[in-house]
């Protein structure tokens, strides 16, 4: 797709899609084209779904590319197809006044494509299922999920070892982990639960959070304040709250270049020692792919019980 016509009307799993606007450079410092973001998202479509199936999703779009304005996305865009799966959600507290929205949730490999040819370059969602709460108004947590945030001089490097800690932590409750890059400049912990109300998991992660930073308090903070942040990784827990959102795997990035939210091994946890080993570009991950497969396989297949 990286070169032919700026337009295609083209088949997808069953499903038409008129795909425009191709050759449109959406990281312009790197010439990444809309082609190319397509492209990726389709080839990578089988490991994302997983993680975006059944849960409501936040679209963060740069219809004119990363160097230009964006925009977070909750409701179904006009024209959305009628093949795509769209549900009515409560959205309290929304800073646009409305009650509710009509989520789209991305279940299979179409609606992956047809979101990035809305230039919807970050695919957000939350650790429920649709099909664990009340019609979301109960929503029943399937992950607890940790963001390690370095405050510079802190780097990426710094989170792999305040993650090694955070997994040995969890791990005397009971609870296994998977690692992702955050396609920023952090990492992201996964550890999958049995259903929970997300009130009670949001409020295990930030125990968690705040007995590593008790730990290691020269390292770790689990306060917002960014004054307390230079030099040590704050871990973000409030991503567990039903309302908030998370950086889906093998999700990109709106950023100077098309950096991916990247499942890594423990192994490359351990061994990080430069920041750039840590940064993963669509080439890199379809590479990666290819060779170790999908690093989550089997995040979802023995979730454990919420410690008390």
């Amino acid at each position: 797709m990286a070169a032919g016509p700026q337009q295609l009307i083209t088949e997808v799993d069953g499903q038409t899609l008129k795909l425009t606007n191709l050759g449109k450079v959406l990281y312009p410092k790197t010439g990444f084209t809309k082609a190319e973001v397509i492209d990726y998202y389709l080839q990578a479509a089988p490991l994302l779904l997983p993680h975006l199936s059944d849960r409501p999703l936040t679209r963060k779009r740069w219809p004119d590319g990363t160097g230009a304005a964006y925009f977070f996305e909750k409701n179904a865009p006009r024209g959305t197809p009628d093949w795509v799966r769209t549900v009515t959600l409560p959205t309290p507290g929304s800073s646009t006044g409305r009650d509710e929205a009509d989520f789209v949730v991305a279940d299979n490999v179409p609606t992956i494509v047809w979101l990035a040819n809305l230039a919807a370059l970050e695919l957000h969602v939350p650790q429920w299922r649709i099909g664990l709460s009340d019609n979301g108004k109960n929503p029943h947590a399937d992950l607890v999920v940790f963001d390690l945030d370095p405050g510079p001089p802190a780097t990426v490097v710094d989170c792999c070892d305040v993650a090694l800690a955070l997994r040995e932590l969890l791990g005397h409750h009971g609870l296994e982990c998977w690692a992702k890059t955050s396609g920023n400049k952090g990492l992201h912990l996964y550890a999958p639960i049995e259903p929970a109300r997300s009130r009670a998991s949001s409020a295990f992660a930030k125990k968690i959070a705040e007995q590593l930073a008790e730990a290691l308090p020269e390292n770790v903070t689990a306060t917002m304040t960014k004054a307390l942040r230079p030099g040590k990784v704050f871990i973000d827990w409030s991503q567990n709250a039903s309302a908030k959102t998370t950086l889906a795997p093998y999700s990109l990035r709106g950023a100077d270049e098309p950096r991916v939210s990247t499942p890594i091994g423990w192994d490359e946890v351990a061994a990080a020692t430069d920041p750039a080993e840590l940064v993963f570009l669509p080439g890199d991950v379809l590479a990666r792919i290819d060779e170790y497969g999908d690093i989550l396989q089997g995040l979802y297949d023995a979730p454990k019980p919420l410690p008390s």
